[in-house]
């Protein structure tokens, strides 16, 4: 192993971010570099502006949106190349078919989406960790952005990742349950498409 992206999607609260730090984790312990990357990353200029429209300070129709979210992994585009180059194995809390999924659930075409970040490094195994549009919901039941709010918007997105993940050939992983008996299977998963360590 060196080299990868591996990416956990999924819909919000589904165990993306805990899983992927759990994975880091797991990485670092068997002797590989490994990183954490987040998207949408806030810490950039595009990320803020991203954070101002979730709160509702901003409105953007759903193809800016997604163009504001394609042009943030953009702008990690680089650092992305430089730490494969360098052997690094990054852990991705959401990546390109994030912007697909919501994007496709909004009416946007999934192959323009698609064709959009072709030039970004594709991720080598994707995770999806499928929970229920009303896991979803009740995980969270304070401070939820405007899509998290959206049910029907949620049961469409996991529509999308499900279609996604059969024709791409994703690892599919129940995330309704325990954070203990996800993380062995996605241990599992990434020895399996990836090699042993």
């Amino acid at each position: 192993m060196s080299g990868h992206i591996i990416a956990f999607e999924g819909l919000d609260q589904s165990g993306k971010q805990t899983q992927a730090e759990l994975l880091r984790d797991w990485l670092k312990q068997e002797g590989h570099k490994a990183r954490l990357v987040s998207f949408p990353d806030y810490g950039t200029s595009i990320g803020e502006e991203i954070a101002r429209a979730l709160a509702g300070e901003r409105d953007y129709d759903p193809d800016v949106m997604q163009l504001l979210y394609v042009a943030n992994r953009y702008e990690r585009k680089s650092d992305l190349e430089r730490w494969l180059n360098g052997g690094l194995i990054l852990v991705s809390d959401r990546y390109i078919a994030s912007s697909i999924a919501y994007g496709q659930a909004q009416g946007l075409d999934a192959g323009w989406l698609a064709e959009i970040q072709k030039f970004l490094p594709p991720p080598s195994l994707t995770i999806m960790l499928d929970i229920a549009p009303e896991t979803a919901v009740q995980r969270k039941t304070i401070d939820r952005d405007r899509y998290e709010r959206d049910l029907a918007m949620q049961a469409r997105v996991r529509e999308s990742y499900l279609a996604q993940a059969a024709a791409g050939d994703w690892i599919i992983l129940d995330g309704e349950r325990s954070k203990d008996a996800i993380a062995a299977d996605v241990v599992s998963a990434v020895q399996l498409r990836l090699g042993p360590p």
